[in-house]
């Protein structure tokens, strides 16, 4: 699901005309986020939000945006061909100024962010159900910057959102007070898992949406951006997730460790049908192989939760009951 950008020609962005339009947007950017946060001395805008969220026997408690660093500078943008417009902000601006994100670069023709595909998808699903009377949660696994998550939550959507890099917890945070859905999205500073504890997680600076548990599927796609080790938290689903909660839509996208997340969740997946979660999880031979499993393995665990039909739509399969 990672956005894979085609080679282009090299963009110069370093005239003065350029460099005074992006400084500009990011003032501004910068400036809102200011007023909006000083005229909110509430942080969640809904008042009965802590009873929505419920997780008394959580392991884990949310991400709380307004104790975490303030990234800067800013760069967000409504997103392009979607029916719920929403925006979010970048976490990658690539390699300035020869090389900047393709984002930046739509910036300065004066056109909106690139539609993912995933946004897209996610909203189409969530419609669907929302006209078949269905209500529940949307839970994002490897949330990156936020581009399911508010693709759901701008359509009134309860999110539960997982995301082990702080980069992108934090352009996570900016997209929450963008599209005023503070008391929609509920976020989680943790790579799920299989079990409780801590894992190594690889970090590509510059290609934040490639960071994975596995080293090499890591960098799979992008070998010459510099790699960084860290320590994050690790969680099953099945330990936040309270099992009364209605869930609607799963969506995994964690660079080849699906399988491992998969088997945290399987209390969830184990609802009988009409109950359980429609499915979207990357299928990418070559990342499940990094991370020591194959698509094979993962079809045969799902086929025995119930999940017998499965779609692969590029490198996403659909599954459900």
């Amino acid at each position: 699901m990672a956005n894979a950008w085609k080679k282009d020609r090299s963009i110069k962005i370093s005239t003065p005309k350029s460099l005074f339009l992006l400084f500009s947007t990011s003032l501004l950017l910068l400036t809102f986020f200011y007023l909006f946060s000083h005229t909110s001395p509430n942080p969640n805008p809904n008042p009965n939000f802590k009873s929505l969220i419920n997780l008394p026997n959580s392991l884990i408690q949310p991400f709380d945006c307004y104790k975490s660093p303030q990234s800067h500078p800013i760069i967000a943008n409504l997103v392009e061909g979607v029916k719920h417009p929403f925006l979010y902000s970048l976490s990658d601006f690539g390699s300035l100024p020869d090389k900047p994100h393709k984002n930046i670069v739509r910036i300065l023709k004066g056109k909106l962010f690139r539609r993912p595909d995933i946004s897209a998808t996610v909203q189409e699903l969530l419609e669907k159900m929302k006209g078949e009377g269905k209500m529940g949660i949307f839970v994002d696994v490897g949330a990156n910057v936020g581009m399911a998550t508010f693709a759901a939550a701008v359509m009134g959507f309860r999110v539960f959102a997982f995301e082990p890099v702080l980069e992108n917890l934090q352009s996570i945070c900016n997209g929450i007070y963008f599209n005023r859905v503070g008391d929609l999205v509920t976020v989680f500073e943790a790579a799920t898992s299989d079990r409780v504890g801590n894992i190594t997680f690889h970090k590509l600076v510059g290609r934040l949406d490639n960071s994975a548990v596995s080293a090499t599927g890591a960098k799979l796609a992008f070998k010459s951006n510099e790699e960084i080790e860290l320590q994050v938290r690790s969680i099953p689903l099945d330990k936040v997730i309270p099992e009364d909660e209605p869930v609607l839509l799963l969506k995994i996208d964690v660079q080849g460790w699906e399988y491992h997340v998969l088997k945290g969740a399987k209390k969830l997946l184990s609802r009988k049908k009409g109950e359980a979660p429609y499915l979207i999880y990357e299928e990418d031979e070559r990342l499940l192989e990094a991370s020591n499993t194959t698509s094979k393995e993962i079809r045969k665990f799902l086929h025995g939760l119930g999940y017998t039909h499965c779609v692969l739509q590029g490198t996403d399969a659909h599954c459900t009951k």
